[in-house]
Order: structure tokens, then C-alpha cells, then sequence
């Protein structure tokens, strides 16, 4: 499964044109898509529009969505954070740590527009789908 960033879902819904947002849209009837809870309560979080917010969340509820969360995933991030810190990389957001560990332990692609998932890539071999 692909679990889709809050930046892809982010160009998506405001119909920004890149790589990402193309992948998404042509992909979304083929390949099994999902997010986390987190992304769902970023994407969310951001629309101002009453009717914006329902219609986006009435879309992304038809995908699976993971919860996160737990002891094992806390310590399990902040081990991945640890070790890219030792290997020279700074993640800036504590989410992104959180999002990328969850792709880590179940083996689930990440489709994303945020350089800060880079090293998890780089160093970690999360697996990133390259639109």
C-alpha cells in the first residue's frame, strides 16, 4: 500500500500541478492508497471552508486509514530520529519522524513532497514512490 503525505494530498485538493499530485490523481483508482491518522488530522486542520472541510473529509475516508500511535512507535521514532541525527541529518518536524516510521514498520510505500523524508529514504531505506 501507498500511504499518501499531507503535501501530496495538500497539491491535490487545491489542484496544484507536480509530479506528485499527477501520480495521485491518475493512480488513485489503481493502487491501494491509505494515509495515517496524523495526516488526516493535517490536512484537515489547514481548510477553512465549512463545506471544503467536509467534502475533503468525506474523500479521504474512503481510504484506509491507519492509526498510529502507541509506546512501540514512539520510541521506535525517536530511535530513527537518533540515528539519522548520528548520521548527520536534522528531521525538522517530530510528525514526519512519526509518518516515516509507521511506512518502516509495516512496509507501506510513502508518496511525499517534503525533504525531510529524504534521509529516512537515503539512510533508512524507506521505500518512496518516485513520481
Amino acid at each position: 500500500m501507498v500511504i499518501v503525505d499531507t503535501t501530496v494530498w495538500i497539491d491535490y485538493f487545491a489542484g496544484t500541478i507536480n509530479p506528485e499530485a499527477a501520480w495521485l490523481d491518475r493512480e488513485a483508482t489503481r493502487q491501494r492508497l491509505g494515509l495515517t491518522d496524523l495526516i488526516l488530522c493535517e490536512v484537515l486542520q489547514g481548510i477553512r471552508d465549512s463545506a471544503e472541510f467536509k467534502r475533503v473529509r468525506e474523500e479521504l475516508l474512503t481510504f484506509h486509514i491507519f492509526p498510529t500511535g502507541g509506546v512501540g512507535m514512539a520510541v521506535a521514532a525517536a530511535e530513527n530520529y537518533r540515528a539519522l541525527r548520528q548520521s548527520g541529518y536534522t528531521v525538522r518536524k517530530t510528525i514526519d519522524c512519526w509518518i516515516a516510521t509507521f511506512c518502516l514498520l509495516t512496509g507501506n510505500e510513502l508518496l511525499h513532497r517534503d525533504r525531510d523524508f529524504d534521509p529516512f529514504e537515503k539512510v533508512l531505506r524507506l521505500q518512496v514512490v518516485h513520481a
